[in-house]
């Protein structure tokens, strides 16, 4: 889609907005009484619902008018890429100022909502959550923390490394965040119960699965993408001193599954694939990934999306500053691809599900400032000064945490994954 396509909605064609006529990522609010699936163009949601109603959609097959009926995303997700794209289609025609008329810009605008008068909801049923450990950057700076003569174990570079997770905390966007509290265990001293003193964020991307496969039939590599309906950005809120204490021989536990936050948005494949490119090239004498997990060459695996973490203080609040910058690192600085990880999940023969979220770890970059979490930052000289003149090694109560995400290139519309956000409490 060219950028001079334009949406009759103002907003949508600022050239700083998140959600242009080339985005169209999908969501559930409410408004009033209502639960709906939205779709964000510029300051507004589009109402899938509404639009069914007021007829707006019946070029679509029957199994695809279902599901914008439905109050999750669920239904589309299963339908496919076919599904998705012809959706996408009708919507793109129904918003773009060449090919809708005033006619049915007026039908069309029954069905829309101010976003400032919305609440957002998580946009789906979400049964299983899997977290990956996909930047190597990440794991590198974190693994001289504890082993600096050697920060990668054996299998990091044959195999992607991954939890299970719990879905019942994971949270949409701005949700507080309750301190957890568990076992902690200072050196030479008797494990206590109290509160994480060492809180931390952790900049992921999230995978959403569409159609699912059998129990016992893997992905092949060259279909793993038609199984991602989607992508969001998520926090996997991490206490660093539980997850000290407790993490081996089993791996996180308590430090984890207090709370995982994730975008209300989720930005559709297609969205993204002019931002497409050639994945990360692998260090000279790095293996090759084994057969199941490589892909032809001509592939592009990488996607260039900007990632950003900001963070203001109760204090900075207060005194009216602006959110910091903390760090900006970028999704195309994976080691291991997405659809690697879709892959690598199934050659087990696991089954993945609809509404299931595959997310890939911390994201960081090589150089100072790509951090993707406060526990990386600890390589540096000084503690994280803010503007306010608090310091942080990490995250104090009344902290607010912000995430954002865009793709960009020159000629192109910028296509955002929104925010994620959480403050603690």
């Amino acid at each position: 889609m060219a950028v001079s396509q334009q949406s009759w909605i103002d907003s949508a064609n600022e050239a700083d907005c998140d959600f242009p006529l080339q985005n169209l990522p999908y969501g559930v609010a409410r408004h009033g009484d209502q639960t709906f699936i939205g779709v964000a163009i510029g300051d507004q949601i589009l109402s899938l619902k509404a639009c069914t109603r007021q007829g707006l959609l019946v070029s679509l097959p029957e199994p695809i008018l279902n599901a914008c009926e439905a109050d999750l995303l669920n239904p589309l997700m299963s339908l496919g890429k076919g599904s998705w794209s012809a959706l996408r289609n009708c919507l793109t025609e129904l918003l773009d100022s060449d090919r809708a008329n005033e006619t049915m810009q007026n039908r069309v605008a029954r069905c829309l909502f101010a976003m400032q008068d919305a609440t957002m909801l998580l946009p789906a049923q979400i049964g299983d959550y899997t977290d990956f450990y996909a930047s190597i950057d990440h794991a590198t700076r974190v693994g001289k923390l504890f082993r600096p003569d050697n920060p990668l174990l054996p299998n990091y570079k044959y195999v992607p490394i991954g939890y299970h997770g719990r879905t019942s905390s994971i949270v949409v966007s701005g949700t507080e965040i309750c301190r957890p509290s568990g076992q902690i265990k200072s050196a030479d001293l008797e494990p206590v119960y109290a509160g994480s003193r060492s809180l931390d964020y952790e900049l992921e991307i999230g995978a959403f699965i569409g159609p699912g496969n059998q129990m016992g039939q893997p992905i092949p590599i060259a279909e793993a993408e038609e199984h991602i309906f989607g992508l969001c950005l998520v926090n996997d809120w991490s206490a660093r001193d539980i997850q000290s204490w407790e993490y081996q021989p089993l791996g996180p536990f308590l430090a984890k599954n207090f709370a995982t936050s994730i975008s209300p948005w989720v930005v559709p494949m297609d969205a993204l694939a002019p931002y497409r490119m050639s994945a990360r090239d692998r260090a000279s004498g790095d293996p090759t990934p084994l057969p199941y997990l490589s892909s032809s060459t001509a592939v592009r695996d990488g996607i260039d999306v900007t990632l950003e973490v900001f963070l203001q203080s109760r204090k900075m609040g207060e005194e009216k500053l602006a959110p910091m910058l903390v760090s900006r690192g970028n999704l195309r600085d994976l080691y291991w691809t997405i659809r690697q990880l879709v892959t690598h999940h199934t050659s087990s023969g696991c089954n993945l599900r609809t509404g299931d979220i595959l997310a890939t770890g911390t994201l960081s970059g090589p150089n100072e400032g790509s951090e993707g979490c406060l526990l990386e930052m600890k390589h540096r000289s000084e503690p994280l000064r803010l503007p306010s003149g608090e310091t942080r090694m990490f995250l104090e109560d009344g902290d607010h945490v912000i995430f954002r995400a865009h793709a960009s290139k020159e000629g192109l519309p910028r296509i955002g994954l929104g925010e994620c956000t959480g403050t603690i409490v």
